[in-house]
């Protein structure tokens, strides 16, 4: 029996090959505990798996070693494997006969079956191979191919790298069993494989697929991990990922004891280069009150660089304070002893204070920060004379930028091109341009690389003052250089510096040179249309409009170039203050009716006085579309709009619609003046008889109407003007209250009722012209002298009882026209009736 056993066991152990331990888990599974895997920890663990394998396989052979058969149940087993073995033969045989009969049918079909089982069958018969009667690999491989690329996109979220074996065909079951060792993958991959993921989507922290992403990557979230995934996906541009991960990350239990100072100081540099201060100030709080990653210079360099670009200068004071000096509370995770967090500020941290002065001009603190750094004995260096000299300049102290440029030199330190940039600017806005020129021409002979912007600043201020040809030269030495902006934004700039120096001549020598070094982009176009609008150039101004749209036709279905010369909003309302400009009011309404087509809608804050024009000159139609686009876009119309609407229903009699528009702004609680009133009405006497106004104070005195302002004041103005006397201590005329009424007695709201009725004229000095990305916004808002009344922080609420008020009309016998969307679906098969614009499907 012994001897049996034995030989048993050996038998055994010689079929089976040696247990070998899977060196990859047992790591993870080290590092899932916290223990670095040394190669002698490595050995020592796979040398006792072994063991415990070998011990746990000979136990199970001598558990299962069958006990000692008689002769009579041996028989029985040989008898049964017998009747086994020709059972299996004669079930092969009936099975083969059987395929074969049916592979007879499958052709001439069974009429008790129908066509539903030959088609069937033919299908299983076409898939076949004819060998082994296997399924042919190349069908469904391209199935798979097909289902595969639809649904790739849209359930991508969904797989993990486990769930989905890629085998680039169809294999038997026996080769899907691959071992769990083959399946694991390296830490580098498993971080490009989450990163992947995570930007493909658009998750929260607090989204439970975000949390079944992080989980399902298998990773051990170590220092270093962190610091990768972190900059991977700052380089991808996700900024909320990456806040997402970390956060996600320490706030598990496994490792709220392991946060890296590193990772926080690395998450800093991320949000600051994406602009996020406020997520970047809420992280070094955070930081601040662990000391287990309380911040280091590093981490205070991180902050200060990014609230000094977002000109926080009041939290970049705060914190320079706090490092200063030890926390004011009890830190959580703080168990050293003596430990001194106080750091002093750099030239850095003092720069970035500097930087943060820039955008609210507090030229005073640049003094003050001087101030430290001489108490503190830190020696200012180029970059800090060049952000205090743009302080200066920006605050208009144009003698404090001389006085830091002459001091940067008496210390010996080389002034960069930056510097020359802004020592140009400021030079070009006092009206020195020799001075400019000279500058860079000293900036020349020192060997300093001049940079694109420098050369830039010179030519536009040349243009300024005309002298564009000596701008041109300028331009040739900055296509030289490195160019971070494209030729056509330099030519842009050009001739809005031109226009704002009144040279309307020379900005049309520079356009015409412009055509023959670069393409002109939309942004050209733009200041083209304003030049041409305050040169009183409207034919031009037409030519120029219409050739860029043949030129976006003809490129759009060939080139890229073509969406540069896509007419905007900006170019519609240039083209459209042309045409008011020269009294071309069917033009108008063509370019009116065109810019709704494309999309593209006046702003009635700033341009209503467009629309009110139109409505004077006979346009009234366009006013009634402007005033119920507003409506349907669920905000109030401007004031100015509904003062004009207010005086056409009057001319028109719709005494009804004119109850509904004053009821209206008496809940958008808009505010206009008695003397207000009185002006303007008297301004449109010519428009309706003094018997009209009359049936309208006797139609208001017989209507339901609001009296809240401005309702009572447009009822007193309205009796004053028909001279009747039904208020008290109402005996004066219209023409003498009219007379009576001093400028000083108007509040600051009159100015903004001046564009009701009339159209100013451009000043050039009032555009401040920004050019990014080819095309062109005005800094102020591009307003005029007559949009002076553009109330954007009085803006009214929108109520659901106002907009159901205005828009009562629409639909009823208040207004003759239908509603704005029924307007424009008309305009619309206009112009594909004239085969100007495509059908929509």
């Amino acid at each position: 029996m012994a001897v049996s056993a034995a030989a048993s066991l050996s038998t055994f152990f010689s079929e089976h090959k040696p247990f070998e331990p899977n060196t990859e888990a047992v790591r993870q599974r080290l590092l899932r505990k916290g223990v670095f895997p040394t190669p002698k920890i490595l050995h020592a663990l796979r040398k006792k798996e072994a063991q415990k394998a070998f011990r746990r396989s000979k136990k199970r052979a001598l558990q299962e070693q069958p006990p000692p058969l008689s002769d009579a149940q041996r028989r029985a087993l040989e008898d049964d494997a017998l009747f086994r073995t020709v059972s299996s033969e004669y079930g092969a045989v009936r099975e083969e006969l059987r395929r074969r009969d049916e592979r007879a049918m499958a052709v001439s079909g069974r009429p008790w079956e129908g066509s539903k089982a030959v088609d069937l069958r033919g299908l299983a018969s076409a898939m076949e191979d004819p060998g082994g009667g296997r399924l042919r690999s190349e069908h469904l491989e391209e199935l798979r191919r097909m289902l595969a690329e639809r649904n790739e996109e849209r359930f991508r979220w969904l797989l993990v790298n486990d769930e989905v074996e890629d085998t680039g065909g169809f294999v038997d079951k026996q080769e899907r069993k691959v071992p769990k060792s083959r399946l694991l993958v390296g830490a580098e991959e498993k971080i490009r494989l989450l990163v992947d993921r995570l930007s493909a989507t658009d998750l929260s922290l607090h989204d439970w697929k975000f949390s079944r992403i992080m989980k399902q990557s298998g990773m051990f979230f170590t220092e270093m991990h962190l610091l990768k995934i972190v900059e991977q996906l700052g380089v991808l541009g996700n900024w909320s990922q990456a806040l997402s991960v970390v956060e996600w990350v320490y706030n598990e239990k496994q490792y709220k004891h392991r946060k890296s100072r590193f990772v926080y100081t690395k998450l800093l540099a991320l949000l600051g280069k994406a602009r996020r201060s406020n997520e970047a100030l809420q992280i070094f709080n955070k930081m601040q009150e662990d000391g287990q990653i309380y911040p280091d210079m590093a981490a205070y360099h991180s902050i200060a660089v990014t609230l000094g670009q977002a000109g926080l200068v009041n939290e970049l004071v705060n914190i320079i304070e706090c490092m200063k000096q030890k926390p004011s509370k009890t830190l959580k995770n703080m168990n050293r002893r003596n430990w001194d967090p106080c750091l002093e500020p750099d030239v850095i941290i003092y720069n970035a204070v500097l930087n943060a002065c820039v955008p609210s001009r507090q030229w005073k603190g640049v003094f003050w920060v001087l101030e430290q750094m001489r108490h503190r004995g830190i020696k200012p260096i180029g970059a800090t004379y060049g952000l205090a000299m743009e302080v200066m300049l920006k605050a208009g102290k144009y003698d404090l930028v001389h006085k830091f440029f002459e001091k940067m030199q008496r210390g010996g330190i080389v002034p960069k091109a930056l510097t020359y940039k802004v020592l140009v600017r400021a030079c070009s806005e006092e009206g020195k341009v020799d001075e400019a020129v000279i500058a860079v021409r000293e900036m020349e002979q020192r060997g300093v690389v001049g940079a694109a912007c420098v050369y830039y600043e010179l030519a536009c201020c040349l243009c300024n003052k005309g002298r564009w040809q000596d701008a041109i030269i300028e331009v040739e030495k900055l296509q030289t250089l490195h160019l971070t902006k494209p030729l056509e934004v330099t030519f842009t700039g050009m001739i809005l510096s031109a226009l704002d120096g009144g040279y309307i001549a020379d900005c049309i020598s520079i356009f015409k040179h412009m055509k023959d070094h670069c393409t002109p982009n939309i942004g050209t176009i733009n200041a083209m249309l304003k030049v041409y609008h305050c040169g009183d150039m409207f034919a031009k101004a037409k030519e120029l409009f219409e050739a860029t749209k043949a030129t976006y036709c003809r490129s759009k279905p060939h080139s890229a170039n073509g969406s540069s010369l896509q007419l905007d909003a900006y170019s519609y309302k240039s083209m459209l203050e042309v045409s008011a400009s020269a009294q071309q009011w069917e033009y108008f309404e063509h370019v009116y009716k065109e810019m709704t087509l494309c999309g593209h809608h006046l702003d009635h804050r700033k341009h209503s006085w467009l629309l009110v024009e139109a409505s004077r000159a006979g346009k009234w139609h366009l006013l009634e579309h402007a005033f119920d686009t507003v409506l349907e876009a669920e905000q109030i119309p401007h004031v100015s709009l509904f003062i004009a609407m207010i005086f056409q229903t009057i001319a028109q009699q719709n005494f009804a619609r004119t109850t509904s528009l004053l009821n209206g702004m008496a809940h958008a609680s808009l505010k206009v003046s008695e003397s207000q009133w009185a002006s303007l009405l008297q301004r449109d006497m010519g428009r309706f008889s003094m018997e009209r106004l009359e049936d309208l104070l006797n139609h208001l005195q017989s209507s339901n109407v609001v009296m809240e302002d401005p309702v009572p004041n447009f009822l007193k103005s309205l009796q004053y003007i028909c001279g009747t006397t039904l208020l008290k201590d109402a005996s004066t005329s219209a023409d003498s209250y009219v007379a009576s009424m001093d400028d000083d007695t108007l509040d600051e709201d009159d100015s903004d009722l001046e564009s009701v009725g009339r159209i100013q004229d451009y000043q050039p000095g009032e555009l401040s012209p920004e050019i990014g990305g080819g095309c062109i916004e005005t800094l102020d808002g591009g307003h005029y002298r007559d949009e002076s009344l553009q109330h954007d922080d009085m803006e009214p609420s929108v109520t659901d009882a106002t907009l159901d008020l205005l828009t009562a009309h629409i639909g009823t016998p208040f207004s003759d026209l239908p509603p704005a969307s029924e307007i424009l679906e008309k305009w619309r098969q206009d112009r594909i009736k004239d085969d100007m614009l495509p059908s929509r499907h």
